[in-house]
């Protein structure tokens, strides 16, 4: 017995190390493309060499990380018949349904016309090369609907029956999968969450600049972006997050008493801003709360009783029979906080940065550096206390790049751990979707290899984003401002190298 419980905490272990490695750069990916998308429109719509030149900056950092998004990314397929074979015969016909179609729709959609994105610059119109990034945007979207909406099957299983002759979950409404309310509510909460991380990264990059005087015009419309982005997505990231929240109450009651440090079934219900508690004896030694605000978030009122974690307990072993339905309470209450703090934080860094950069404390001083003209951003009359305050959020914003990252990592961390024991929610329990042939030594072995070479794949990501955003955008040529006007190109120069390559 104990042996069987080693090898399933190595193996939750080596997926989540994975998971949520990988899950680094899937954020980035969906949004960076929509961006990248966006700035490209706006120079197809305009002619403004200042969001070619953002088009082409942008973009480069979008395809070395969506590069190591698909390297990472791979591996994730392999371990369900490395560690969860047991899981995979249970429900391959349910889950590898939604996962085929990300890979044979979404990511050969998505592939192919990122092909064409890159060497299509010098080869065809812009309107049709705009086309292309846009259906690559849409791929990263598909894709990321497709694997939630497998990964939401597992939170709350519909559209299957048990086939008691081959002890298997076999598919009966593959509609409903896709369509059920927590796969879409997912998807809104995952979606906006990954334009928080994209609005960070572009605020965080453009303040390097910035903060440097160094290519201001590229710089300033990008920290705009980014910062409508930021706050859009930081909104709608609270909103989505509500609604997934009180689908979790109504699906997964233990999950949202664990989040609470929630004992005993209240109403109302306080919000616990802080507790310590002793999962033994089963109550908090220490708690500071907000009366109500749980049953509000649960509810839409302040009054309604929300389960307590020992009534949970008590309910689920009285349906599923003897056993420990609660996950690592301490996990689970921290990982929640920890994906609202660092979220909300990027979403308060995006309105003071909206509120700093407004039209009229742009100085109208000039000062060149080189060919371009840098504006400085003044908060008050005072230029000195202006200039030291900008200074300061410039530090900020590039510091706090990384908090919407933390965000989703948190995030998922809440989402998954928070659902155990079960693998299938109600359905199949973890311990029983562990590969029985694997042993404990394999497992270490294989988690020792992926953690070193992820560790390795960092330092190059790491530093190959660091060199091209140290260099900024490019400079344009004629051939940059004026693409072909019909497909394949004017054919002037066959030997003229590429436009756009890497």
């Amino acid at each position: 017995m104990e042996l069987a419980l080693a090898e399933e905490t190595l193996a939750r272990w080596q997926f989540g190390i994975t998971t949520v490695y990988h899950f680094l750069f899937v954020p980035l990916t969906i949004s960076l493309a929509t961006l990248v998308a966006l700035l490209q429109t706006a120079w197809v719509r305009t002619g403004k060499d200042v969001y070619l030149r953002a088009t082409k900056f942008w973009g480069k950092l979008f395809l070395i990380n969506i590069a190591m998004g698909v390297v990472t990314g791979i591996l994730q397929e392999f371990q369900f018949g490395m560690n969860w074979s047991d899981y995979s015969r249970f429900v391959g016909d349910i889950f590898g349904a939604p996962l085929a179609f990300e890979a044979l729709i979404a990511f050969f959609f998505e592939s192919t016309f990122i092909g064409l994105w890159i060497f299509g610059w010098d080869k065809l119109p812009k309107r049709i090369h705009l086309a292309t990034i846009w259906m690559v945007a849409i791929g990263t979207v598909l894709s990321a609907y497709f694997i939630l909406a497998a990964n939401s099957w597992m939170q709350h299983p519909v559209g299957y029956r048990i086939n008691e002759e081959s002890g298997r979950a076999e598919l009966t409404d593959f509609l409903q999968v896709l369509t059920q309310n927590t796969a879409v509510a997912q998807f809104a909460h995952t979606i906006t969450a990954a334009f928080l991380v994209g609005g960070a990264f572009m605020v965080g990059i453009a303040a390097y600049h910035l903060m440097r005087r160094r290519h201001v015009a590229v710089m300033r419309t990008s920290l705009r972006v980014g910062l409508i982005t930021l706050v859009a997505a930081g909104m709608l990231t609270a909103v989505s997050g509500d609604r997934l929240a009180k689908i979790m109450y109504e699906q997964q009651p233990m999950k949202m008493a664990a989040a609470e440090a929630l004992w005993d079934t209240e109403g109302p219900a306080p919000f616990s801003l802080f507790a310590i508690g002793d999962v033994d004896a089963g109550h908090n030694v220490v708690a500071v709360e907000i009366p109500g605000l749980l049953s509000f978030l649960a509810h839409d009122n302040f009054s309604d009783p929300v389960p307590g974690i020992n009534d949970t307990q008590a309910a689920m072993e009285a349906e599923y029979g003897p056993g420990d339905y609660r996950p690592n309470i301490p996990v689970a209450y921290w990982s929640f906080r920890w994906m609202i703090g660092f979220g909300m934080a990027s979403l308060t860094l995006g309105i003071a940065g909206l509120w700093l950069t407004r039209r009229r404390f742009w100085l109208s001083e000039r000062l060149r550096t080189g060919s371009e003209e840098v504006p400085r951003l003044a908060l008050t009359r005072d230029r000195e206390l202006g200039e030291g305050l900008t200074r300061w959020y410039w530090r900020l914003a590039f510091a706090t790049m990384a908090f919407p990252l933390i965000a989703n990592a948190w995030g998922w961390i809440f989402t998954e751990m928070g659902r155990q024991p079960w693998v299938v929610y109600g359905v199949l329990q973890t311990s029983a979707g562990v590969s029985p042939s694997v042993s404990q030594g394999e497992v270490i072995t294989s988690m020792t290899v992926y953690t070193l070479l992820y560790a390795a794949l960092a330092v190059v990501e790491i530093k190959l984003l660091a060199k091209y955003v140290k260099a900024g955008p490019p400079e344009l040529t004629d051939a940059d401002r004026n693409p072909p006007t019909r497909i394949g190109g004017d054919h002037r120069d066959p030997d003229k190298p590429m436009a756009f390559s890497y």
